[in-house]
């Protein structure tokens, strides 16, 4: 009987260390289905982001990504988009000066050097005549924004990536 004393011992805490590893293996499963979740809504939305853009992804195994591979997508992506957002820049710049120069006599290598100032009117005037010309370019100037929006914008998506594979809110 003795015997079977510390043996009943050692199976309660074995019982209770089989309970305790338990309860941490389901909280472990849990996190890994999270985590599992997660990682097919990111490989959705490189995907989702680079075929907008009509970019190739990086990887050409996108079901398989996983890790550091995602996180060189999303480099990449980022490198790109900011390729495409200089290159929209310059097309929008250059695009402005052709329709300010198309009916105007105003010469681009003038206009290419940005606002005139009044050199009889204090730096403060010029400011606030900076700030009038920008107020009053605002409705016009949107118009002609969107007037090229379809050169330099890729079409917008809706994505499965977002919370319940809704998609991500336009702006």
């Amino acid at each position: 009987m003795v015997l079977s004393n510390p043996f009943m011992l050692v199976l309660a805490g074995l019982k209770d260390e089989l309970l305790a590893a338990q309860v941490e293996a389901r909280s472990i499963k849990t996190q890994l289905e999270g985590e599992v979740a997660l990682n097919g809504r990111l490989r959705t939305a490189i995907r989702d982001l680079s075929a907008s853009w009509e970019l190739e992804p990086i990887d050409k195994s996108k079901e398989e990504a996983r890790g550091d591979v995602l996180v060189d997508q999303l480099c990449y992506l980022g490198a790109m988009l900011r390729d495409r957002v200089r290159d929209t820049h310059h097309i929008g710049v250059k695009r402005a000066m052709a329709v300010v120069c198309s009916g105007f006599s105003y010469e681009m290598e003038v206009v290419s050097h940005g606002f005139v100032i009044d050199i009889s009117k204090t730096d403060a005037e010029n400011e606030e005549r900076l700030h009038a010309l920008i107020d009053d370019a605002e409705v016009p100037g949107e118009r002609l924004v969107k007037l090229f929006e379809p050169e330099v914008l890729p079409p917008e998506t809706s994505s499965g990536a977002g919370e319940g594979g809704e998609g991500c809110d336009a702006d």
